[in-house]
């Protein structure tokens, strides 16, 4: 944010009494005149983003997800989405790698609030770098956006040269025999697990970096080749990534045909979260990197069976 904020004098962040929380620190020293702290009222932080961005500021809206998109879902709907404004709105503490805060900091649904919005651009970056990519792609992007952030330290997986458009899958390890498509940092543990299966077993990894729009041809193109494939997703199976995968294979002429292949979907089967190490978290819910060895063992049994 600072390094954005140097280079766009336009660019202005607010934040709803978590500063420290989500590192919005630095920003507010060094720019306390584009800095708004609105204290614990969510909903007032994006009525206010959203009057910047009509007088041509670019508002960051930062807060856990829990709260927002959480609390103020009505606000963006009506106060950004319905006259397309170029607000991003910030949601930290996503998933279970918060897992000590317990399940009232845990941002498990956001995906499927943001989803449903019209004119809505939703992002979830792999790690640091990627989120830093990504923050300055919506910030010129004019429309309004969702950038979905956890707390945990992430696995660095991309780099300064690896390429990043906003709609646009990253195919990050190549594969002919199954697809695992991730998103967010939990797409780690994908890496990892394929690090202990046997090398005859060709592996495929996309990192769906961008929600919405979603890249289905990219998805099409891998599972046309793999023919079987697993999702991963440090949220509801019901309304996130799975969903709108299915939905858009579904709808998609090439697509339709693909829903039937063997595949499993990783994620919280409609459950909340709770307290305990991000790790046995993970694990309870099928999300580290052994359960996603085992899982890829069951479906290329299923494909081959």
């Amino acid at each position: 944010m600072v390094e954005l904020a140097e280079k766009n004098s336009q660019v202005v962040a607010l934040c709803a009494d978590l500063t420290e929380s989500l590192r919005l620190n630095k920003f507010a020293e060094k720019y306390p005149e584009r800095f708004i702290q609105v204290g614990i009222a969510e909903q007032n932080m994006i009525g206010v983003a959203a009057g910047l961005a009509i007088r041509g500021k670019i508002p960051f809206a930062a807060s856990f997800a829990v709260f927002s998109p959480g609390r103020t879902w009505e606000q963006i709907r009506d106060s950004v989405c319905y006259s397309d404004l170029p607000v991003i709105i910030v949601g930290g503490h996503t998933g279970l790698n918060v897992g000590e805060d317990g399940y009232t900091q845990q941002g498990l649904e956001d995906l499927a609030l943001m989803r449903v919005l019209p004119n809505m651009t939703i992002v979830s970056p792999v790690d640091f770098e990627e989120t830093r990519k990504a923050v300055h792609a919506l910030s010129v992007l004019g429309k309004p956006a969702y950038l979905r952030l956890t707390r945990k330290k992430s696995l660095s997986i991309t780099d300064k040269n690896t390429p990043f458009e906003i709609g646009k899958a990253n195919v990050i390890k190549n594969g002919n025999d199954i697809t695992i498509i991730g998103s967010g940092p939990i797409l780690a543990e994908a890496i990892k697990a394929t690090k202990n299966i046997d090398n005859s077993i060709s592996i495929e990894i996309i990192n769906l970096h961008t929600i919405k729009p979603l890249d289905i041809s990219t998805i099409i193109k891998s599972l046309q080749k793999t023919k079987a494939f697993i999702t991963i997703e440090e949220h509801q199976l019901m309304g996130g990534v799975y969903s709108a995968i299915l939905e858009s294979l579904a709808n998609d002429k090439n697509g339709g045909k693909l829903v039937a292949l063997p595949h499993k979907a990783l994620g919280l089967k409609d459950s909340f979260g709770e307290s305990g190490k991000a790790v046995e978290l993970w694990k309870k819910h099928n999300l580290d990197s052994s359960s996603i060895e085992k899982t890829i063992q069951t479906v290329l049994e299923w494909k081959n069976d």
